[in-house]
């Protein structure tokens, strides 16, 4: 029989989910000999034996990988038998160039969730159970080749029982990294808020937890990537609490279910989303309020969505049963990023948490709970964090290595490693300091990981962006990307898009080329540069900053421009709200004081809800658009007139005639859902109208949609529909977020492709 040899290399993500134990039981099946090994960039394999043999591994080998594993490529060369006697797995091999892929952190699977409720188990209700196919990964991993002298589970040294599970190759634990029990591994305690132990009276610590949840307490959970505040979802004073002590006043509250039907109880739940909810990142999920929905009100107040996930650790099966809900937000005060270092945590959480259920594991790396929704039945990221990263995003063609450092809020960074890019973790908004120093310090931590040495940054144009000045510090070479202009690449380098397409980059806020504020840009754009066709007619900011929490002051400047003094005396909600010295900044912003110019969306969005009494000072980010398209729900909106103007050579949108439109339709008492939904379907018309003028001078049919307003969904399919009916090839973003939490891609692919 003739012998035929192969060395086979792998990339993708082979490390931590089973690889290894996966090709020596494949070889066991086959009958070849050899061996498999980790590496600094994947796996290497080498095996002997017949060729017909050798044919059947290699096809299966493709085509069976464990449902964790993403093979990139697979590079097969041919070499001389060496004679091995049977097939085995040889230690990790390191290397200069560390180049393998880390898988994310992984929801627990079927069999682990079985046998952690099973009493004859031995890791029975033991809440870090976990497996080849599940369990912590990148919170966990401090360096590559994976393995557990690598992870912070190096700390905990395996008993001989997990040991043998770990050494024997047809266990589920077979190079389980994480893998433990209640003799070797990790443990809990719970503590009240002074770090006194509480007395359990023979109870374990999960039993005595769920007690304190239903009494009405604060918990502070310490997870995967960092701590959650959790309190009973129906307990009204109990929500409540939780919003003044974390200084929330009306963002919503994310949901933990103990179970789909649990879900399915208090909200609507389609085929997508419930794919979405129960897949291995199991991120938090925005579903529509059931007619049956009976939690607190305070936890979405006012709003028909609620963000809900399932449990996605042992810990989480431990403390809540299949009908509970809780509210599991993230660990920290507003603003602040997620707490995930105890020390940190006991004094941050401090005043806000009753009690304490933490781990003696260290997390490394932390990470948010990502937040998806779906459309047109497809994943819609608006958030993308645990059980996504650190995946690459794959791109068409290999750039030199980038670092993007992101924008001000929302921000993520990346960095770039041949034809792949990597995003963060969602780091949250750079103006608090906390955050600051942690975004500095996940930046030198991904590059230890991915051994990447920029030879470039990436930054936004704002000069007075933190992520801009920290940029500039960095011995590099700095490209600086118009903010919009990297929206619209992000969507591109998703889809591989490298010819010139429409972009409509609709949000708040963007430094222009121009020194102005943008945010309703319409640009004919590739991935080096761009024009900008059209964009909204510019309105001035009284106040500057505080325009934006307080839209009533962009509201009684237009009422001034299209009325005059006598607007006062007009019978029209906004009027009656507002505050004292109102006239003062009106005054102010007549002189251009302090009154700069802006052409956002989002600044639309916050006029037409201050118009129409909806909201006057804002609270979080985009919560006037938030909920002026709730007030919209179940009107058929009508096209108000508007004017599109053709200056420069450039469309100019002017809502004004919308806006006085709407305030002539509230004297004469037209109810407020018609003209939120009039608002929404103008806009849409409008920018639809703008984009047929530049398919038409341009040629070009490929249109991509981005920037934080397409977040809001009537917004978004009304455009997309509306452009799908006159043959224009539309692309969203799939893989990272509209809003900003997606412009350090389209840095990165910027900056690569004018590096060069």
């Amino acid at each position: 029989m003739t012998c035929t040899a192969i060395h086979i290399h792998i990339t993708g993500i082979v490390q931590g989910v089973g690889f290894r134990p996966f090709v020596y039981n494949l070889a066991e099946r086959y009958g070849v000999s050899g061996w498999v090994s980790n590496n600094a960039s994947g796996v290497d394999i080498e095996v002997e034996g017949a060729q017909t043999s050798i044919a059947g591994f290699v096809a299966a080998l493709k085509s069976q990988p464990p449902p964790l594993a993403v093979i990139e490529a697979l590079t097969i060369t041919h070499c001389e038998p060496s004679g091995y006697d049977g097939f085995r797995i040889k230690p990790s091999v390191e290397g200069e160039h560390k180049t393998a892929l880390i898988s994310p952190d992984v929801a627990t699977c079927v069999n682990c969730r079985k046998e952690l409720l099973q009493p004859s188990d031995r890791r029975y209700r033991y809440p870090f159970i976990n497996c080849t196919d599940c369990g912590p990964r990148y919170t966990i991993i401090e360096d590559v080749p994976y393995d557990r002298k690598a992870t912070t589970m190096r700390e905990f040294v395996m008993c001989p029982s997990c040991q043998s599970e770990y050494d024997h190759p047809a266990n589920r634990r077979f190079h389980a990294q994480p893998n433990a029990c209640p003799v070797c591994g990790p443990s809990y305690r719970l503590t009240d808020m002074t770090g006194q132990p509480v007395d359990n009276q023979e109870q374990d610590v999960f039993d005595t937890a769920r007690k304190l949840i239903a009494s009405g307490a604060i918990l502070a959970i310490k997870g995967i990537g960092g701590y959650h505040l959790a309190v009973n979802a129906r307990d009204t004073r109990a929500v409540e609490q939780l919003r003044g002590r974390k200084v929330r006043e009306d963002k919503p509250f994310a949901l933990m279910a103990g179970s789909l039907q649990a879900i399915k109880a208090q909200c609507r739940v389609s085929a997508a989303e419930e794919q979405l909810l129960d897949s291995a990142a199991q991120p938090i999920v925005l579903l529509a309020k059931g007619a049956e929905y009976s939690l607190a009100d305070g936890i979405a107040p006012g709003n028909p969505y609620v963000g809900v996930m399932l449990p996605y650790t042992p810990l989480h099966y431990l403390l809540l049963g299949e009908e509970d809900i809780w509210v599991m937000t993230s660990g920290n005060s507003s603003d602040e990023p997620i707490a995930y270092q105890d020390d940190d945590a006991a004094i941050r959480l401090k005043g806000i948490a009753d009690y304490y259920l933490v781990h003696n594991r260290e997390i490394y790396c932390q990470a948010d709970d990502s937040v998806v929704r779906t459309v047109f039945d497809l994943p819609y990221f608006i958030r993308r964090s645990r059980g996504y990263v650190p995946v690459p995003i794959n791109l068409r063609q290999g750039l030199p290595p980038v670092l993007a450092v992101g924008g001000e809020l929302k921000n993520t960074f990346c960095l770039t490693r041949g034809k792949q890019a990597f995003m963060s973790a969602h780091t949250g908004d750079l103006e608090n300091l906390a955050t600051y120093e942690s975004y500095l310090a996940a930046i030198e931590h991904f590059k230890k990981l991915l051994h990447v040495t920029p030879q470039v940054v990436a930054c936004d144009l704002h000069p007075e962006y933190l992520s801009t000045k920290y940029a500039a510090s960095l011995p590099l070479p700095r490209v600086a990307v118009q903010h919009h202009h990297a929206h619209i690449a992000a969507v591109m380098a998703e889809h591989h898009l490298t010819e010139p397409v429409i972009g409509i980059a609709f949000d708040g806020t963007g430094y222009g080329t121009d020194g102005t504020l943008w945010g309703g840009e319409f640009l004919v754009a590739d991935l080096s540069g761009f024009r900008r066709f059209g964009h909204l007619a510019y309105m001035p900011l009284p106040g500057g900053a505080k325009a934006i929490k307080e839209p009533w002051r962009l509201a009684a400047w237009l009422l001034k421009e299209l009325y005059g003094q006598e607007f006062i005396n007009m019978n029209i909600p906004v009027v009656h709200q507002l505050p004292k010295g109102w006239e003062l900044v009106l005054a102010a912003a007549e002189k251009g004081i302090n009154t700069p110019l802006s052409s956002g969306a989002g600044r639309l969005f916050d006029t037409a809800a201050a118009l129409l009494g909806i909201r006057q000072s804002i609270h979080y980010e985009g919560q006037a658009a938030v909920e002026l398209e709730l007030a919209a729900q179940g009107a058929q909106g009508q096209v108000l007139p508007y004017v599109i103007t053709e200056t420069d050579g450039a469309w100019i949108l002017d809502f004004k005639p919308v806006f006085a439109a709407m305030c002539q339709s509230m004297i004469k008492s037209t109810a407020v859902p018609q003209l939120a939904a009039d608002f929404h379907t103008t806009l849409a018309v409008a920018a639809c109208e703008i984009v047929f003028k530049i398919s038409k001078v341009s040629g070009l049919k490929q249109v991509v949609l981005s920037g934080g307003v397409f977040q809001n969904i009537t917004l978004l399919t009304k455009v997309v529909g509306m452009l799908k009916q006159n043959n224009l090839e539309i692309y969203l973003h799939r893989q990272t977020p509209p809003n900003d939490g997606g412009l350090a891609l389209g840095q990165a692919i910027i900056a690569g492709e004018r590096s060069r």
